[in-house]
């Protein structure tokens, strides 16, 4: 009875140990400075793809060949969007995309949300206009979602996924 009885104190004290030590489901992973700092990075990557300044991309991504850019392909075998993983493949994907044209990207920073997954990851959603005529692309304004998923490097935070997505139309009304 008593080594029952010791084994389940034991048991209560580290389950109350654990818990005590376990952040809530709900506490977010990242404070609201660190927060605004992603959203600054985030800021700042849309200008440097609207200068079409490519070396700079380059610097906000993640240096590791599991990053990853979600992206219209112009090569038929791919399918029509493709991933592109590793910043060699990255960097000729931008490349190739803001050498086609005008490239123009416009979020909706009102819809522009960012949390953080953990104490090192964060992901970011936006809707955006993006204006582009590159693989068949006509130049005209059209809807995208982006989402970035963020990694703390050291003491800054780099583009590890970066996925773009078209906004298929709205069904036509049945009348």
């Amino acid at each position: 009875m008593y080594k029952t009885l010791l084994a389940a104190l034991a048991a209560t004290v580290l389950s109350i140990g654990s818990a005590a030590t376990a952040p809530a489901a709900s506490e977010e992973p990242l404070d609201a400075a660190t927060l605004d700092i992603i959203r600054s990075q985030f800021g700042k990557l849309m200008e440097l793809a609207n200068k079409h300044d490519f070396k700079a991309l380059h610097g906000m991504f993640w240096q590791s060949p599991s990053t990853l850019l979600v992206a219209k392909s112009a090569i038929p075998s791919e399918g029509n969007w493709a991933g592109y993983w590793g910043n060699k493949a990255v960097d000729e994907k931008l490349h190739d995309i803001g050498s086609s044209g005008p490239v123009v990207l416009e979020p909706d920073y009102s819809k522009f949300k960012v949390v953080g997954l953990t104490h090192d990851v964060a992901e970011s959603y936006v809707p955006m206009t993006i204006t582009v005529s590159y693989a068949g692309q006509d130049g005209t304004p059209k809807p995208f979602l982006m989402i970035i998923n963020w990694l703390r490097v050291g003491n800054d935070w780099k583009v590890a996924s970066e996925i773009i997505l078209p906004v298929p139309p709205a069904p036509a009304a049945k009348g």
